[in-house]
């Protein structure tokens, strides 16, 4: 997800791409672009790309028999690209079929710039601050971190980055909206403009070598090392030109530009209420929980669990991740369904972040929540 210090990317206009007919020398890639102008149509229209690019270039397998959906025979990572071809030499992922296609190079070969090195001090030090956890325990300062780990993991950033800002799942009153965002920027995963631009490229370009994090580059990649290189995203998919409809509003320019204050701010003031306690537990234990709850949804849910519908990438459906993540462990059911505010589709499913969008509904603060009929369901099974 977004990287932890991100400066204001550069403004870039949209540009508008028209397909065009396909000629029988050209490849298929060529003919559809990687910009499109609105996110949910980009998303959307990638991932039936993808599939069909797989098809086409791959073709791919399914077992139907029970009526139960099956894993694909064929996924993302065992695809040969250019770069790799065959060679499967890095080998596997432990107790997964995932193959790991190449290992990018972060910490060694390469030239780190202030940002990377920033980022890395960020990480770092939240961790070594959880050090003192034993030592600086009280119960105020334990639920101030419960409490914290609900406002800004799912308040924040299931709820606000994700699911609305990322997906427009949903829509709510401008004064929510905001708030929840700056619940998010508390978690200290980035600000909202560019942690969306980042997952919006995930999407888009899903368990393929444009991905800004995917296990096909190796576990720890995907889990958290993609955050140290923040070259790699603009390598992969080009300047940020996906959130258009958020570097609109001044709102959220304001937060891209004085994000790193904002936590500093609340920092002081717990040490105001609680002193170093509530700084090791409110901040340092809390935002580490966090941080490691997000990457899992990239790395475990790629990785581990099952797949209940034709996505043609690696994402899976994992529980004890749903658990952690209010819901975000779905994963495979939100690859599906990408623009769907309910992750956990079944009733056995438990998705918390869906239990507060259904509430903000009833209570008549939630509008136009998206959700998929039976007609899109069957057009991601695996028998169709």
């Amino acid at each position: 997800m977004a990287a932890l210090l991100a400066p204001p990317p550069p403004k870039a206009k949209p540009i508008s791409f028209s397909a065009p007919h396909r000629h029988k020398n050209i490849p298929v890639e060529a003919h559809f672009p990687a910009i499109i102008r609105e996110h949910q149509e980009s998303v959307y229209g990638a991932k039936n790309i993808r599939k069909t690019l797989n098809f086409l270039n791959y073709g791919f397998k399914g077992k139907i028999g029970d009526g139960k959906s099956k894993m694909p025979i064929v996924s993302a990572a065992s695809i040969p690209s250019p770069e790799c071809g065959n060679d499967s030499k890095f080998g596997g992922i432990f107790l997964s079929d995932v193959v790991v296609k190449r290992r990018r190079s972060v910490y060694w070969g390469r030239k780190w710039n202030s940002l990377d090195v920033a980022t890395v001090g960020v990480v770092l030090a939240m961790h070594l601050l959880c050090l003192f956890a034993p030592f600086a325990f009280n119960w105020g300062a334990l639920w101030v971190a419960v409490g914290l780990y609900i406002i800004t993991g799912l308040l924040g950033i299931t709820l606000s980055f994700h699911r609305h800002l990322s997906h427009r799942s949903f829509k709510i009153p401008r004064w929510l909206e905001y708030f929840f965002a700056y619940c998010g920027v508390q978690a200290l995963q980035g600000n909202p403009i560019d942690w969306v631009s980042t997952h919006r490229y995930h999407h888009q370009f899903c368990d393929s070598e444009k991905d800004p994090h995917s296990p096909i580059d190796g576990f720890w990649f995907s889990h958290m090392s993609w955050l140290f290189d923040t070259n790699s995203i603009v390598e992969r998919c080009g300047k940020p030109n996906n959130v258009g409809d958020l570097e609109k509003q001044p709102f959220y320019k304001f937060l891209q530009s004085t994000y790193v204050f904002h936590p500093i701010a609340l920092g002081a003031l717990l040490y105001a209420l609680g002193g170093f306690p509530y700084i090791v537990w409110g901040m340092g234990v809390r935002i580490v929980w966090v941080y490691h709850i997000t990457w899992l949804v990239n790395s475990a849910c790629h990785v581990w669990g099952k797949q209940a519908w034709n996505t043609g990438d690696l994402s899976r459906n994992n529980w004890w991740v749903a658990v952690l993540a209010f819901g975000e462990g779905w994963h495979n059911n939100h690859h599906a369904f990408e623009y769907s505010a309910r992750h956990g589709l079944e009733w056995w499913q438990i998705d918390m972040t869906w239990f507060v969008i259904r509430f903000l509904e009833a209570i008549g603060l939630a509008i136009d929540v998206k959700l998929p009929n039976s007609a899109q369901r069957q057009r991601m099974t695996f028998s169709n």
